[in-house]
């Protein structure tokens, strides 16, 4: 979970999409809402939904629009971002899980207001609505259980980019080492699949995870 919203946070600060916010920028933040082609909702409905300030909301809006004039975020636009930020290694898997759990209505976009949700949830979210959503992340296939499959290809894709950056460099079955140790500890029954209550029960009860999630309550 850390793992996955570190990076997350890492290259959203590289893109100026969480940098502070400036006095004028809160001043016009209305006006630009009219000027992309898609038009998120009110500020203020965002507010009701988020646990954001309405300043917090300009200023991420104002990097998002940075970033993505349109309003949305397509797949390959969100692979580019990712590539930009790991040069050295292959992020298109990990852009691509990372996308669908923030596509929300899975239409292969996200909108401004899909973007603020989700990070809603990473930031300032209760430890139930943060493990949801890394178990979203991690159930691929969104039938309710993960697999050692699909844990194995969440694990093989942040490998592959970070991996190079690494000393000493990785073994290729450390993905797998980590699979197994994920298991062990989450599949509570033994019978091959971890579902939410497994994953919500097990994750609370780590210390280490717990503390993890606190790390990123205070980034804007």
């Amino acid at each position: 979970m850390a793992v996955v919203v570190l990076l997350f946070i890492a290259v959203l600060k590289q893109f100026g999409i969480l940098e502070p916010m400036s006095m004028e920028d809160s001043s016009d933040s209305e006006l630009e809402l009219s000027t992309v082609r898609h038009q998120p909702e009110g500020l203020d409905q965002l507010q009701a939904q988020t646990k954001f300030t309405k300043k917090e909301l300009q200023s991420l809006y104002r990097g998002f629009k940075n970033e993505c004039p349109t309003g949305l975020v397509d797949e390959d636009t969100f692979k580019l971002i990712y590539s930009q930020f790991f040069p050295q290694g292959d992020a298109t898997t990990y852009a691509h899980f990372l996308f669908n759990a923030f596509d929300a209505d899975g239409n292969g976009a996200i909108r401004f207001e899909d973007f603020v949700v989700g990070l809603s949830i990473l930031l300032r979210g209760t430890v139930h609505e943060k493990l949801k959503w890394a178990f979203n992340l991690y159930d691929i296939n969104k039938d309710g259980y993960i697999t050692k499959e699909e844990m194995l290809a969440i694990m093989k894709s942040i490998y592959d980019m970070m991996g190079r950056h690494t000393y000493p460099i990785l073994r290729e079955d450390a993905p797998l080492e980590h699979v197994e140790r994920f298991f062990q500890k989450m599949d509570r029954n033994k019978d091959g699949v971890v579902t939410i209550d497994e994953f919500l029960e097990t994750c609370q009860k780590d210390e280490n995870i717990m503390s993890s999630m606190q790390l990123f309550e205070n980034v804007i």
